[in-house]
């Protein structure tokens, strides 16, 4: 029984998931705040009332409580509406447009307006979208508008990073980690409202980094200048840095590959077209887990590599595992490749064994060397999103965005 619940494609481990989607979702259920931005949480999910309010974790669990209530989760609705009251109304810049990254305890905005968490406005307003509920349509409308104006550049067919809070001023840094997220919105816009023109960008920022990847021997450089010139050692001072991180990020390889995959099969491709992107996800798969994978002698997988593939920052971050999860899944079902299914197997017992916290539910976020848990990046558990996901996505329509496929498989 226990090898068989860690294996693709069984009853066991259909079961499995289903079990620990839904300890995640009871886990995450005190997150809104009276104003409906979402409290950070803690380890046992106790808000932290003191912390800011963060727009990109608002998102994240407007869009989980989604997934929720297409699987029948009680109350999940009520979740839901309170994300998005947060995002129609603290979270907004009323003045400038936009969303603030985030709002104090006492409901003062942060600076800046950050291209991530408008693609997580996307994301959230879509999946809310799907599920019919009230001011999401309001809501996304406002997050293409603002999008397209001031974070798409459509010359360079990718999104920038950073405006101030007036959007007067843009920063000349411009980065990978804003754009994955960027493409994973664009095709959820697509699948709920129809519209292919997001899909089309997608497809632009997808091959860019397919070919920054494959000049590095799939190791996708994350940092770039003002005209998308990649910037190898950027940070290499820091290399830590809790943001930007210096050299390759593994988990992105792993992630880019599921959501290149994603594309292939939804966007009307030939199969010669189809087959070459999934063949680049198979090398960034291939890639990352080679470089990451049991790198320094334990378990686990290694945060950021140089760009040789020598590790430089050992902790294992929760949503590297969920990722590798997803895209190992997706991959066995679309090439029907042994491998996949192996290393899903393998990837999944490891979050089972160190991951998954049985006292206190949800996953530790992050771990060190020595898979101990460790809270310099990620303290507390406030984000439900990418291990929510893991849980579903194996078991999905890999052409679909997740909250369209549990939609349809709901009905």
């Amino acid at each position: 029984m226990t090898e068989t619940i860690y294996t693709y494609g069984t009853a066991e481990n259909a079961q499995f998931l289903a079990e620990q989607r839904d300890a995640l979702f009871n886990f995450g259920t005190r997150f809104p705040s009276e104003e409906g931005s979402s409290y950070w949480l803690g380890d046992d999910g106790t808000p932290w009332v003191g912390r800011d309010r963060a727009t990109w974790i608002t998102c994240r669990m407007t869009h989980v409580y989604a997934l929720a209530a297409f699987t029948g989760f009680e109350g999940a609705e009520k979740l839901v509406d309170a994300g998005l009251k947060g995002l129609l109304g603290q979270l907004h810049d009323d003045d400038n447009d936009g969303w603030y990254p985030a709002v104090s305890a006492q409901g003062e905005p942060a600076a800046d307006k950050q291209c991530y968490a408008h693609a997580f406005v996307l994301l959230a307003a879509s999946s809310a979208l799907a599920l019919g509920r009230p001011g999401a349509k309001e809501l996304l409308e406002k997050a293409q508008n603002v999008f397209l104006e001031r974070f798409w550049d459509d010359e360079a067919g990718l999104s920038v990073d950073t405006w101030n809070t007036a959007f007067t001023q843009l920063d000349s840094y411009r980065g990978l980690n804003a754009n994955m997220h960027s493409v994973e919105a664009f095709l959820a816009v697509s699948d709920v409202t129809g519209d292919e023109s997001w899909r089309k960008r997608a497809g632009s920022i997808i091959s860019h980094v397919i070919e920054w990847a494959e000049a590095n021997e799939w190791r996708i450089p994350e940092h770039f200048t003002e005209q998308w010139v990649a910037d190898l050692e950027y940070n290499s001072d820091r290399p830590d840095d809790q943001f930007k991180p210096y050299g390759a990020t593994p988990g992105h390889g792993i992630e880019w590959a599921r959501l290149i995959t994603q594309y292939a099969l939804s966007a009307g491709l030939n199969e010669q077209e189809k087959q070459k992107l999934i063949e680049a996800a198979e090398q960034l798969f291939t890639r990352a887990m080679a470089d990451a994978w049991n790198a320094d002698g334990a378990l686990g997988i290694v945060y950021t590599t140089d760009w040789e593939g020598k590790p430089v920052v050992h902790d294992r971050m929760h949503w590297t595992l969920a990722e590798a999860i997803n895209t190992s899944a997706v991959l066995a079902r679309v090439t029907g490749k042994d491998e996949y299914k192996t290393w899903y197997s393998t990837v999944i017992e490891y979050t089972d064994k160190y991951l998954i916290d049985r006292d206190n539910g949800s996953w530790f976020h992050q771990l060190d060397r020595e898979n101990k848990v460790l809270d310099t990046v990620w303290p507390g558990k406030a984000d439900l999103y990418h291990a929510v996901q893991s849980m579903m996505i194996p078991v999905h329509n890999p052409a679909l965005s997740v909250a369209v496929a549990v939609k349809n498989q709901a009905e």
